[in-house]
């Protein structure tokens, strides 16, 4: 359990953390590549190993969550293409409990992602979330991914937070560590931000299989 006395502030990743990253993945990795071969008309095979390279030639910049940078790349309305699948977009188990709980404790609850705005608008529409948050960031405004180590000096000079006193739940360890180096003292990773893959090993951190396990009383046994 968290020490919520020690806790002023928290800190959540939308995508994976939140949201079930089911979505993303099938976005990604099936829906796109048959979009982008039937745009330029090549086997799918083919699309899926062309991507499969720009994939990893941008991963972890801010390239990588740009909306409009994909579409100007792919020559695909990638905004469209995820309306086309949002019927997958989906909230993991607990969180509206967790987020209401955070709420009756009196947190400043904030949301820090790295999706693009085009992005977190259709899932705030989707999962009615957007309620339940103080403030929310896109790294995108700040210049810089989560990964980036100078990203967390500049949350905090929009969102002034003291790291001691401050929990963050993210499903990327990259992004972990990055927190960890800046100083901020309570860490969750999420052990399955896909429900539809296995577990991932939490490595140096303390894993949720669900946020259940953040709440006092029943859910949280």
């Amino acid at each position: 359990m968290v020490d919520w006395a020690a806790i002023e502030s928290v800190f959540l990743d939308m995508d994976g953390t939140l949201l079930d990253l089911h979505f993303d993945n099938h976005f990604w990795l099936s829906h796109v590549p048959v979009r982008y071969a039937e745009r330029h008309g090549l086997p799918l095979e083919a699309a899926q190993a062309d991507l499969k390279g720009r994939y990893a030639r941008v991963a972890g910049t801010m390239q990588w969550y740009c909306v409009d940078y994909w579409s100007e790349q792919l020559d695909l309305d990638i905004a469209a293409l995820k309306a086309e699948v949002r019927h997958l977009i989906a909230v993991h188990p607990h969180v509206h409990d967790f987020l209401a709980f955070l709420r009756r404790a009196g947190k400043r609850i904030a949301l820090v992602t790295n999706a693009h705005a085009k992005s977190l608008s259709l899932k705030m529409d989707c999962t009615g979330l957007a309620p339940h948050f103080d403030a929310v960031f896109c790294a995108h405004a700040l210049g810089l991914p989560k990964e980036h180590p100078e990203f967390w000096g500049r949350l905090r000079s929009v969102e002034p937070f003291v790291p001691e006193r401050t929990l963050f739940i993210d499903d990327s360890l990259p992004v972990l560590r990055s927190a960890q180096a800046y100083g901020i003292a309570h860490l969750r990773s999420v052990r399955r931000p896909d429900s539809r893959q296995p577990p991932k090993a939490p490595e140096e951190f303390i894993a949720l299989a669900d946020f259940g396990e953040l709440l006092p009383g029943a859910l949280g046994r």
